[in-house]
Formats: structure tokens, C-alpha cells, sequence
């Protein structure tokens, strides 16, 4: 892991031949979505993402939670930490509840969505059928 960059779980351990790279859980809740009730609540999508990551053996989890910002932005912090991560090829894995959880600007969604498939991440979007 590159110096300055960190996570907030004490058991997660960069990848090496002999432990499997992360699955990143990312959970993101702004202002706007909280109006709109619990669905988006950062304890659902968590629910949500522990339920499918489990009873589809997925393992390694780590979370990456940014709440209270907007799916306009790029720059807040788990999500910089995640893709640090992926740079780093820590992170085999990244599930979120849905694309707008990713983020809500289409285009550079899927300027990400290309990057983590010329590294080899497996991107799940649950809720639009993305895998």
C-alpha cells in the first residue's frame, strides 16, 4: 500500500500470493438521497451488499462509505481511498446497491467502469444488472 493511504478497518490487509484481493463494498448517501427515505440509508445499502456478498462467496470485504456527498463527486474520500486501492491492485472486487451509488455523472461512470476493466476489477452494480 503506497505511503498516506489507509483504511479505517484495523483487520484489512493489502493483497499478496497468499492472501485474495478485497472485495470493496461502497455505500454513498448525499444530502438528497437521505430526503428520499431509508432506501438509500447507508445501513440499507450495507444490509443489502453483506446479504450478496455472503451468499455469493464473496470474501475479504472491506467498506468504503462516503455519506453526505454528492454522487457528482469524485474527489470524496473512500471514494479515492477505493480507487487508490485498485491502482495499487488491492481490490479484485467492487459492489455497490446501484450505479448512481457509484456516482451520478454517466460519462465519467463509465470512464471508471473502463478503467477497472483494463485492471481486471470485477464491477457489480446490483440493482441495474451490472456485472
Amino acid at each position: 500500500m503506497a505511503a498516506g493511504k489507509g483504511f479505517t478497518m484495523n483487520t484489512w490487509q493489502p493483497a499478496t500470493q497468499d492472501k485474495p484481493k478485497a472485495t470493496a463494498l461502497y455505500q454513498r448517501l448525499s444530502w438528497d438521497d437521505e430526503l428520499a427515505g431509508d432506501s438509500n440509508s447507508i445501513q440499507n445499502q450495507t444490509s443489502i451488499l453483506l446479504d450478496y456478498a455472503a451468499k455469493n462467496g464473496f470474501a475479504n470485504i472491506v467498506h468504503f462509505k462516503d455519506d453526505g456527498v454528492s454522487g457528482t463527486r469524485f474527489d470524496c474520500s473512500d471514494f479515492v481511498r477505493r480507487m487508490d486501492e485498485v491502482e495499487d491492485g488491492n481490490i479484485g472486487v467492487i459492489i455497490c446497491k446501484d450505479l448512481s451509488r457509484f456516482g451520478r455523472d454517466h460519462l465519467r461512470v463509465g470512464l471508471y467502469m473502463e478503467r477497472l476493466r483494463e485492471l481486471g476489477v470485477r464491477f457489480i452494480a446490483l440493482q441495474d444488472n451490472v456485472d
